[in-house]
């Protein structure tokens, strides 16, 4: 049996994927396989995957039912204990698996394992910065996911890998969700598990400002932060992380023009949860939060961050 099954789910990605799965095949650790779930793609993902005949690649092809319903049918398909998640436009660096495999024998006791994902955007690179104090570069932590993740999430779905058990426990991504089943599942995580986090970039998440995973919070089934609330007050931190996410969720919805969720995550917001800056833009009407959305785009190219404004 392999050591890891490596999940990549697969819509209309024809400009990234083979770097995608090449970035997988050229892994200096060798002991893996490769669920590949076709979710309907309706440009040329399918000749593309055909294209590569390693014998580690599984095929599965599906009609078009998200990317929820992509991950858990390669997750279930899995041959292995330990499921590395990647997304079909993120690559890895050549020794991520390997990385990851020293954590796994380091920490025997631990479920699930991270990197740093450094962000490709409008042709930069950098790397997120998180809420942990005195982090050593290329350092090991055993931490709480919701402390680590009030600047950025430590876990990112092409730079973490988890023991197939943690979905027996926690379930898998919720299929209702049409955006935000990411953090619905992380904060599932960090419920019942810490985080094994290698404060080494090892993956490269390219962000494309189209595409469909980061446009406008226009959806009908929105994330329901509101049901982790009775969790309070066994995890620390958690209340500060749901509010940071409602706040992103209400600039989100307002930009979008979607009144009723902007109102809806702003409601749940305790306050003294975010700071000046965060208060002020959550209250600024659409078009002035329009137009800073557009100067964030030109400060990004410059490799200047506005870490608030997500």
């Amino acid at each position: 049996m392999p050591r890891f099954s490596v999940i990549i789910p697969v819509y209309n990605k024809e400009k990234y994927l083979s770097k995608t799965i090449e970035s997988v095949l050229q892994q200096s650790f060798l002991d893996f396989e490769i669920i590949i779930i076709n979710d309907g793609a309706t440009d040329s993902s399918e000749k593309i995957i055909e294209g590569f005949k390693d014998p580690r690649i599984q095929y599965i092809k599906q009609e078009n039912q998200g990317v929820s319903a992509a991950r858990n049918a390669g997750i279930k398909a899995a041959n292995t204990n330990y499921i590395a998640l990647l997304d079909a436009d993120d690559i890895w660096k050549e020794n991520y698996l390997e990385q990851i495999n020293t954590l796994i024998e380091g920490y025997p006791k631990q479920h699930v394992f991270a990197a740093v994902c450094a962000i490709e955007s409008r042709g930069s690179i950098y790397n997120p910065s998180y809420s942990l104090a005195k982090l050593s570069p290329n350092n090991s932590y055993v931490v709480s996911y919701f402390t680590a993740s009030y600047i950025n999430t430590i876990l990112t779905s092409s730079s973490t890998v988890l023991h197939k058990s943690v979905f027996q426990t926690i379930g898998y991504y919720n299929t209702m969700l049409r955006s935000g089943e990411d953090t619905d599942l992380w904060i599932r995580v960090g419920l019942d598990y810490k985080v094994v986090f290698l404060n080494t970039p090892l993956a490269t998440y390219r962000f494309e400002a189209s595409s469909l995973s980061n446009a406008p919070k226009q959806v009908k089934s929105t994330l329901d932060l509101d049901c982790y609330e009775k969790h309070i007050a066994s995890h620390k931190g958690l209340k500060k992380f749901l509010d940071l996410n409602r706040y992103s969720l209400a600039l989100h919805a307002k930009i979008a023009g979607n009144k009723r969720d902007y109102v809806k995550y702003k409601k749940g917001i305790d306050f003294k949860n975010i700071n000046k800056k965060q208060r002020f833009l959550v209250s600024l009407p659409r078009l002035v939060l329009m137009g800073l959305r557009a100067a964030k785009g030109v400060l990004e190219k410059i490799g200047l961050q506005l870490s608030t404004y997500k």
